[in-house]
């Protein structure tokens, strides 16, 4: 049976996106599924799956589910929460100004004129700075690749609802974000959760520029939202950025973030930027051909 669904990007971060209001989309099966389905090259292709759910807490429009690449789901994406906003005020679910769950918990969000999308995320925490990596060692499950060679070196750590470590670097451009990224992703510091990494340069005290590997995708994204206000908050933390903060993404667009600083990282944490619908479709889809059947 067919399914609809949109393509929607977020600065970069591109997403299938599936409105799920009806509960006909089962939950069994649906992580293998969409592991295929962002295959890039045979399939549809993308960072990952946002699926749009009735809500469960009051005050909440909907519930946001977010999957990742390799089908597994994930506690939040920066990116997408702007993208699933606006994808449920365009299907009539919820108004411009709207509230809903993520498994990080509720957000806040404005759907804006411009199609732009400010969204108010959960408190940043967790922070531990300047970390130093022992290069020795490697987590159980991680890659061959990852060994006593592994990168070393000075890093911090915040959780934006999903674990991320931020690197400082002055080549950007040189930097090996898949390898280095791969390793620290599975380093045992951060296990066994893994996280998020994020190398960044700082331009000037209001703008940043970050290249980020992110976990489930297990690979560089040309954006990562909740990447990008780990980054701003770490780098002012470290006063080397003043709010605003401008990130600009390996797309090329930039995400604008502002908070409140706090001893465990921020809160009120405000992220704005693009949420662009690319294309609608159709995709055959076992799910509901085995959920009819039964």
């Amino acid at each position: 049976m067919e399914l609809e669904f949109w393509k929607m990007s977020g600065a970069g971060n591109d997403f299938i996106v599936i409105n799920n209001m009806d509960g006909k989309l089962p939950e069994e099966g649906r992580g293998d599924v969409f592991a295929r389905w962002c295959r890039r090259g045979t399939d549809i292709g993308s960072d990952g799956v946002l699926v749009l759910e009735p809500a469960r807490k009051p005050g909440a429009h909907f519930r946001m589910r977010y999957y990742n690449a390799d089908g597994g789901e994930a506690e939040t994406c920066g990116n997408g929460s702007r993208c699933i906003a606006r994808f449920a005020h365009e299907q009539g679910v919820a108004p411009e100004k709207l509230c809903f769950e993520t498994m990080a918990g509720l957000y806040e969000a404005h759907v804006l004129p411009s199609g732009e999308v400010a969204v108010q995320i959960t408190d940043a925490h967790s922070v531990r700075e300047g970390i130093r990596i022992d290069p020795a060692g490697a987590a159980v499950g991680a890659p061959s690749t990852v060994g006593p060679d592994a990168w070393a070196g000075e890093v911090h750590f915040i959780n934006t609802g999903v674990p991320h470590v931020v690197v400082f670097v002055d080549d950007l451009e040189g930097t090996d974000v898949t390898g280095i990224g791969r390793r620290l992703r599975y380093h045992p510091e951060f296990m066994p959760a893994g996280t998020n990494v994020n190398f960044v340069r700082v331009r000037d005290p209001h703008h940043l520029e970050v290249r980020t590997y992110e976990r489930g995708v297990e690979a560089e994204t040309l954006a990562c939202g909740t990447g990008a206000v780990a980054s701003a908050i770490i780098a002012t933390r470290q006063l080397l950025a003043q709010q605003p903060v401008g990130v600009k993404t390996a797309s090329g667009e930039v995400l604008t973030i502002s908070f409140e600083p706090t001893d465990e990282g921020a809160r009120r944490v405000l992220l704005q930027g693009s949420a662009n619908i690319v294309f609608r479709g159709y995709v055959e889809c076992e799910l509901l051909e085995e959920a009819g059947a039964r």
